[in-house]
């Protein structure tokens, strides 16, 4: 795990000094300098000019950085004082719980697995720079990367506590009714989760013409049968719904550098990541989260012939598990928690699989609300109907009626079957 400088734990995320700032993206680095010049004036009277390098991995919000090149200073001494600087996309708030996003983000930093917070402001958060390299989707197809994801994912699984994700959920009775309490009118599942969340994105979906209706309503009837039919999916060691961060695509997983004692002598260090980007962080399956990651091997691209196969899910999932029960026993007063090692990853492995089709419905459900409000340039509709391609590919393999009516089986489905 990376070490970060000046992280300063704060009792409440809503206790974050808020500047009144709206960051401008026709002037963005006119707004990242006030930004900046507001939350430490040092900045602006310390000698060194303040330079800002944009980021464009996301498809939600505009990432930069703000560096201020002191003299006397090496670059990663710099690096350690620079300030990252989000501003959320127009019209995100139907799709992220803000309040949610930075009580996550407060509890990892306050225990060292995320940057520190500096600040919010109208339409955004500040907080301290990350050191290390960016994923591509390539990345994550290596093995000493992928494997390192699965112990940082086993971690979060295993020992984060979810009341940071679930304080006063607001949620109205319909929506609780139909994904918390499934079975005998009790509330068995944590809210908000997963299923609360996906049925709040369709119930913001356009729905004004005769054609949005039937969509919707269809979209309403999958996800209702989703919820019954895995909702309620064991998790190892009773943890049914665990701390996930549900959207592991390649730009929120970071290459940390190796420790500078390793640098200079040169020894061999193991591949470590961190996990950036909390907002759409949310109670779910740990099967879920897992297969949501597999799903991000592809890229935005949609590269379904890069989906990990069987050997790769199960070295993942190897190194997933042994993580999961280091963190979730040291975390557990239970000492006595039987262990299965292989039992376990032959677990985890059915039920990512079981899992593989529900990241496209979720996210093509997303896309769908963002080709109606966002102003990035980027093809949300075509990206929507690919994502709940996915969705159709696995519901026709797995009920059989893509083998009963004789058609092709999908790439990404044909990639996720091979050995």
């Amino acid at each position: 795990m990376s070490s970060y400088t000046g992280r300063q734990p704060i009792d409440s995320p809503l206790s974050l000094r808020h500047i009144p700032y709206h960051f401008s993206n026709e002037d963005a680095d006119k707004s990242a300098l006030g930004l900046v010049h507001a939350l430490d004036a040092e900045w602006k009277d310390a000698e060194g000019p303040v330079t800002f390098v944009r980021f464009t991995d996301g498809i939600t919000n505009t990432l930069t950085k703000a560096i201020k090149k002191r003299p006397g200073r090496t670059e990663s001494e710099i690096d350690d004082e620079a300030i990252l600087i989000r501003a959320y996309g127009k019209g995100t708030d139907v799709l992220i719980d803000r309040e949610r996003e930075l009580r996550a983000h407060n509890l990892l930093a306050n225990i060292g697995l995320a940057p520190p917070l500096l600040a919010r402001f109208d339409n955004g958060l500040m907080y301290r720079y990350i050191r290390g390299d960016v994923c591509t989707p390539e990345d994550l197809r290596k093995p000493e990367i992928y494997r390192a994801v699965a112990k940082r994912l086993g971690q979060w699984h295993g020992c984060l506590p979810m009341s940071a994700l679930t304080a006063t959920p607001d949620l109205d009775d319909a929506v609780q009714s139909k994904h918390c309490a499934p079975r005998d009118g009790k509330q068995t599942r944590p809210a908000p989760n997963v299923w609360t969340v996906t049925q709040q994105w369709i119930d913001a979906l356009p729905n004004g013409t005769e054609k949005e209706k039937q969509r919707n309503q269809m979209l309403d009837e999958e996800l209702a049968w989703l919820s019954a039919k895995l909702g309620d999916t064991p998790g190892l060691d009773g943890r049914d719904y665990i701390f996930g961060h549900c959207d592991l695509l390649s730009g929120n997983v970071i290459l940390n550098p190796p420790p500078r004692t390793e640098q200079v002598n040169g020894a061999k260090h193991e591949q470590s990541v961190s996990f950036i980007d909390y907002e759409y962080a949310t109670p779910s399956p740990a099967a879920f989260d897992i297969a949501n990651h597999f799903a991000e091997w592809v890229g935005f691209e949609c590269d379904h012939a890069a989906v990990p196969t069987k050997s790769q899910r199960i070295d993942f999932l190897k190194s997933y598990v042994g993580s999961f029960r280091y963190h979730s026993i040291a975390d557990s007063d239970n000492v006595a928690i039987e262990i299965d090692f292989y039992n376990d990853v032959a677990q985890m492995y059915q039920q990512v699989d079981l899992f593989r089709g529900i990241p496209g419905f979720y996210w093509g459900i997303w896309a769908l609300i963002q080709a109606t409000i966002s102003q990035i340039d980027f093809d949300y509709a075509s990206y929507a109907e690919l994502r709940l391609g996915e969705y159709w590919a696995w519901k026709e393999e797995s009920d059989g009626s893509r083998e009963r009516e004789g058609g092709q089986m999908h790439v990404r489905e044909k990639r996720w079957a091979e050995e």
